[in-house]
């Protein structure tokens, strides 16, 4: 980020090009400012206008602005004489003015954008205007890493750098719209931004001045850049962090510390309210044991990461739905009970599973998505036919989903449950109903027994059973 006010003797205009679209020249200005630079495009009506405003409110002469022509402006000697012509013109503008640096000329050159100073005092304007609304709304605002780092880079100043008459323009504003945040979403980047060369996602961020966030999103952006997290960790319900590389829990749970390691964690380390914890798109290869930081949680999302083992969750003794999608499970152990007893939801859609017996005691389970294996085996499903509260059942993308009267096939293990199953979300007919009672009747003639039922249970068929 470009600091004007640190480096006023350190600030490079020029005009190096120019462009010509659709019959307008447009001249190409670089501003750098010590180590950053980026680059703003104008037409000459725009150099006449800021002029004007320049001439009017801070004295500058009148006369040292390249004139206006009306024919052979578009001959190429003239507009390079007028490019030159600018570029002098910028420079004693700017050396004129830079004590002050009136909003005028910085909007002109950007300022708002890539520097501190006046990226604060836009922000400060837009709460200032729209706070009131922007709140109430959604309780949302997505910050850009550009737009945190400055007002990180703010913080660390015992006062305001320069006297602001105009109270909208007040850092207080953006103190006060933070304070009141709900909902905070941080999105970085690799690329440069704008026309900087500014990298979005190497810039260190502070977020102490966020009170009372409940949903907090982290896109595209290295955790180890993040510092002061202590308040979010008091208040953050819903924790979101996607595309960020992360390789364990360790890394979002201990972001700020140098040395990461579960053994010198503390209580300033856990995350208090957080009940849904979403880490899609990373590379996480274990859930190790800095889970435990985050001991409330209900709802944990690890789709498309690295995980072949389920690790670590007896940790979480709320732990109701698990999502792990596109991982790179080929096996679950049998005991899978022992350590999600109590789960109600488990995704493990587009891996690599082969069978079904690992489900067999999760007598919680309501839901179930496997869509997407490499069941093949239409005999796998007995392993679950006997889960008392299983409703939702996904299958399709298997190979046993391509075999002759797969969903009858499917349903039969479940009895006289058939008719309460969604398989592939969609509740059989009453024909596959029909079917499956014939099915069961068979299964039951070839094995010679007769299904039991509690008294208060009516069977899904009657069939007379031949005696052996």
């Amino acid at each position: 980020m470009a600091n004007f006010l640190e480096n006023q003797e350190d600030v490079q205009l020029s005009i190096p090009s120019y462009e010509t679209t659709d019959n307008v020249t447009y001249y190409l200005v670089e501003v750098t400012i010590g180590t950053v630079k980026w680059s703003v495009k104008h037409r000459y009506s725009e150099f006449a206008e800021l002029h004007d405003t320049l001439v009017t409110d801070h004295c500058v002469e009148k006369d040292i602005l390249p004139p206006k022509k009306f024919i052979g402006n578009k001959s190429e000697a003239f507009v390079e004489k007028r490019r030159l012509g600018l570029e002098i013109y910028l420079n004693s503008v700017y050396n004129y003015l830079k004590k002050i640096m009136p909003r005028p000329l910085a909007i002109f050159l950007e300022f708002h954008v890539y520097e501190i100073f006046f990226l604060l005092q836009n922000l400060a304007c837009k709460f200032f205007t729209e706070g009131d609304l922007l709140l109430p709304k959604c309780n949302f605002f997505t910050y850009s890493v550009v737009q945190l780092y400055a007002v990180s880079h703010r913080l660390k100043q015992p006062r305001p750098p320069l006297e602001i008459t105009d109270k909208k323009y007040d850092f207080s504003h953006v103190l006060d719209y933070n304070a009141h945040l709900k909902n905070l979403v941080v999105t970085g980047s690799n690329a440069a931004y704008g026309t900087s060369n500014i990298t979005p996602s190497a810039l260190s961020i502070d977020l102490s001045s966020f009170k009372n966030v409940e949903e907090f999103e982290v896109n595209s952006y290295p955790m180890d850049k993040i510092y002061n997290m202590g308040n979010l960790r008091d208040t953050v319900k819903t924790l979101k962090v996607h595309d960020s590389k992360l390789k364990n829990m360790t890394e979002l749970t201990m972001c700020e510390e140098v040395h990461k390691h579960i053994s010198s964690a503390n209580d300033s380390h856990v995350w208090l309210k957080v009940t849904t914890l979403d880490l899609s798109n990373n590379q996480i290869e274990v859930i190790d044991e800095a889970i435990k930081l985050l001991p409330n949680i209900e709802t944990l999302v690890l789709n498309n990461n690295r995980l072949n083992e389920i690790s670590n969750v007896t940790l979480l003794p709320r732990l109701s739905q698990l999502h792990l999608a596109s991982n790179s499970f080929s096996s679950l152990p049998e005991n899978l009970h022992a350590k999600l007893g109590k789960i109600v939801y488990i995704d493990l859609s587009g891996n690599q599973l082969t069978s079904l017996v690992s489900f067999a005691k999760l007598y919680c389970l309501e839901g179930l998505d496997l869509s997407c294996n490499r069941i093949e085996d239409i005999e796998e499903v007995k392993h679950i036919g006997n889960l008392p509260c299983l409703e939702n059942l996904r299958l399709t993308g298997n190979p046993v989903s391509t075999i002759v009267d797969y969903r009858v096939k499917v349903l039969e293990p479940f009895g006289r449950r058939a008719a309460d199953i969604y398989l592939d979300n969609e509740k059989p007919n009453q024909k596959e109903l029909d079917t499956v009672s014939v099915f069961q009747a068979l299964r039951i003639a070839r094995e010679g027994k007769s299904p039991t039922y509690s008294t208060t249970d009516a069977p899904l068929f009657s069939a007379e059973v031949p005696t052996v």
